[in-house]
């Protein structure tokens, strides 16, 4: 069984869109509203489904204090490039990449407020 996709509610469609692609690698294959959906294809085939707020049916915008998205990179060398990137383009990055859990990476909030891990194993 292969994870498909994953959909996450935003509050800003274009914007989170246009990082997840300038940062990640990610490339945006349709979009749908104004500033509603947009749908995107990451170099490994999965689809990051990227949906605005007013979707949330019972107002819930908040994710769980422990909810994360992480991005498993091959190496130390990969992890800090991208965190160096996401610093020089104005990203609170925090902590710069460290040993954890068995692996080296960080941890930081992607626009739309979504605690997101950078990490390869400790090689």
């Amino acid at each position: 069984m292969k994870l498909n996709h994953i959909n996450l509610p935003v509050t800003d469609v274009a914007a989170s869109c246009a990082f997840f692609e300038q940062y990640f690698d990610f490339e945006c294959t349709s979009k749908k509203g104004d500033n509603q959906i947009a749908i995107l294809q990451g170099t490994d085939g999965f689809t990051l489904v990227l949906m605005a707020n007013s979707f949330n049916r019972a107002g819930n915008s908040v994710f769980p204090d422990a909810f994360h998205i992480g991005f498993f990179v091959d190496s130390r060398e990969k992890v800090t490039a991208i965190h160096n990137r996401l610093s020089q383009g104005g990203f609170e990055v925090g902590q710069a990449p460290a040993s954890m859990r068995g692996g080296y990476g960080f941890y930081f909030n992607a626009p739309g407020n979504i605690l997101t891990e950078v990490a390869c194993n400790n090689i």
